[in-house]
């Protein structure tokens, strides 16, 4: 009677802890992603589920959030929409300041190759057959 018992017993272990081990993954997720929400204040740089990064410019609201995507441009979204924080922006360096730290040998030539435009690569050739 107990090698019957045991056979059920088992199968109901196999697929009872892979279910328990998942639902616990998705709690802990839900509750990361609350905190992440409740978190979000003014300057914060998000991106949303559909991928379009912005800036938030409210976050007083219970349920929606003001995010600027543009200087000027803010739009009003769910807060759930938010995916995640990112890190700031980083503003492109100044071209002449670039080329300002370049050094200059005795003969005047600065040592970094002048820039005339984009670079194009040549076609690749294809074998005839």
């Amino acid at each position: 009677m107990n090698s019957q018992l045991l056979l059920p017993l088992l199968l109901m272990l196999v697929v009872a802890i892979p279910l328990v081990m998942g639902s616990r993954k998705q709690k802990r997720a839900a509750q990361e992603q609350q905190q992440l929400l409740s978190s979000l204040s003014e300057g914060d740089r998000v991106m949303t589920t559909s991928g379009l990064y912005g800036t938030v410019a409210d976050a007083s609201g219970d349920t929606t959030i003001d995010i600027e995507i543009a200087p000027g441009v803010v739009t009003t979204w769910l807060r759930q929409a938010v995916r995640e924080k990112v890190a700031p922006e980083v503003p492109e360096e100044d071209e002449a300041l670039v080329e300002d730290e370049a050094t200059v040998d005795e003969a005047g030539e600065s040592d970094k190759p002048k820039q005339t435009g984009p670079q194009i690569a040549p076609p690749l050739e294809h074998e005839k057959k």
